[in-house]
């Protein structure tokens, strides 16, 4: 770790943060394509494979994470980032050839090592920046996350493009080489331009570098990058098929809205370095969790109608019935006026309404003719609750969570170099690994959930839960944390290599 920062940082930097970009691009790639390839009917695979599809390069780029952050401690980012880029072009380029399903997954598996890149570039990146500039620089390259918002957004395009608006299918393939071409470009430029640069602990053997993972903080960091990583990776794919079948939006459209959860979140990462650099990590990430509880709690509430029994109309003498309209009772010489349904029972997607809208009317249960009693029922009651979750305010809700994650992100490799500034590489690999695997069981999670409760936004209820969690963690760890250190202290905390309790 550098003393103060050089124009050599930068460069490095700005290198990591272009290859991560692109690697992340690469890594999010089955999202479009294996959309595109069964709605066109290229080829025919069912819900079971699709979910595969999309989870293999997840599961690749997540499980790796750990020896990669090894492998870059060990060795230095230049040849390892060099050399993942230069072969995961290989099964990039092969894809365009993929005609089943086990080769498209094999090569799927394979490309999807892109996502280790992550773990490359932390370890990477902070040997290069000095304690106080941690925060900036790591929040900075995390912004490559919005190589998702990258290929969520232009690869639909693009491949309606090269097929000549679906007219000629088999021209998919140039989509893969493309990627691969861009890989071997970047990983060329990475080995020219880039100096090696390994940390201080580069000489120590395999079981002292795996030592910190014994430490309760690694897991505790581990599990707030499930959250803010994880499922942001996880909710990239799980909102396109989230607006088509809960807003009706067509495919192009949910991309786009889905492009527009992808980036904002990758670029404001660099703002959560900041923030967490001035203010200290701990307390940013009790906004970011205190945030995420409020949100994810605000999406929880269903696009949903309800009808329920209401104030109905009951006799107020006995006799017979002699006129019944849907405006009017008449027993005699009494006269019972309706409410009548209006305008407002039709579903108003075409308004903006911010909150619940309720409508009542009445409807008659007798016939002209009856004998009633007295206080005799008739007509019912009907009362209707229509909760439209207007889609331009889930939009804004979305983006604003994914916003508040992508600090959060930044939030939490803050904390692994102030903690472990030392072993960033392995603690930062084996926290990607579980914010990866937060990618991979995400939509697994969502389709179980969707399957067993029946609505969609039962995705937002396993969030504001997860999300609750987090906070109480962080909240129980932080008043360990007071009793045993002076208060004053307290505000410094994120600045000391051990603490214990945290």
């Amino acid at each position: 770790m550098e003393k103060s920062v050089t124009l050599k940082a930068h460069k490095a930097l700005f290198l990591n943060t272009a290859a991560f970009t692109i690697c992340f691009a690469a890594w999010m790639l089955n999202g479009v394509l294996v959309t595109f390839l069964v709605d066109n009917q290229v080829f025919d695979w069912g819900p079971v494979e699709i979910g595969w599809l999309m989870g293999i390069p997840v599961l690749a780029g997540s499980v790796f994470r750990l020896p990669a952050g090894l492998l870059t401690d060990k060795y230095g980012g230049k040849p390892v980032f060099g050399t993942l880029l230069l072969f995961s072009a290989i099964p990039m380029f092969l894809l365009s050839y993929a005609n089943d399903f086990y080769w498209f997954a094999i090569l799927s598996f394979l490309f999807g090592l892109t996502g280790i890149s992550f773990a490359i570039g932390i370890a990477y990146t902070s040997v290069w920046y000095p304690k106080e500039w941690q925060g900036r620089a790591l929040g900075i390259f995390g912004a490559g996350n919005a190589g998702a918002a990258v290929t969520t957004l232009f690869a639909p395009s693009l491949l309606e493009y090269l097929t000549n608006s679906n007219t000629r299918l088999d021209d998919w393939r140039t989509l893969p080489v493309i990627y691969a071409a861009a890989l071997l470009i970047m990983g060329v430029l990475f080995l020219l331009l880039s100096e090696n640069k390994k940390p201080a602990s580069t000489n120590k053997s395999l079981i002292q570098l795996l030592q910190p993972l014994k430490d309760v903080k690694v897991w505790q960091f581990g599990l707030y990058y499930f959250l803010v990583f994880g499922c942001f990776v996880a909710f990239s794919q799980w909102l396109v098929p989230y607006f088509v079948n809960v807003y009706y939006l067509p495919l192009v459209t949910a991309g786009i809205f889905a492009a527009l959860f992808s980036f904002p979140s990758g670029v404001i990462r660099a703002l959560g370095g900041w923030m967490s650099d001035k203010w200290g990590a701990r307390k940013v990430m009790f906004l970011v969790l205190g945030a995420s509880v409020l949100i994810s709690f605000m999406l929880t509430i269903p696009r949903m109608e309800i009808y329920s029994p209401g104030q109905g109309i009951m006799s107020k003498v006995s006799g017979e019935v002699t006129e019944v309209t849907n405006e009017v009772i008449r027993i005699g010489d009494t006269e019972y006026n309706l409410l009548s349904k209006t305008g407002k029972n039709k579903t108003e997607d075409d308004k903006l309404l911010v909150l619940p809208t309720k409508e009542e009317w009445q409807e008659p249960v007798v016939s002209a003719g009856d004998k009633v009693q007295k206080k005799e029922l008739l007509a019912k009651g009907v009362t209707r609750i229509y909760f439209q979750a207007n889609v331009w305010i889930f939009a804004v809700l979305v983006i604003l969570i994914g916003s508040i994650w992508g600090i959060g992100k930044a939030g939490v490799y803050k904390l692994i170099p102030d903690h472990f500034p030392d072993e960033v590489g392995v603690v930062g690999g084996m926290v990607g690994v579980l914010g990866g695997l937060g990618g991979f069981f995400g939509p697994i999670i969502f389709g179980y959930l969707l399957e067993g409760t029946g609505l969609w936004t039962s995705c937002w209820i396993f969030m504001f839960l997860l999300s609750i969690v987090c906070l109480i963690w962080l909240h129980l760890s932080t008043k360990k944390l007071m009793e045993s250190e002076a208060p004053d202290v307290l505000e410094h905390i994120d600045m000391s290599p051990k603490h214990p309790g945290s």
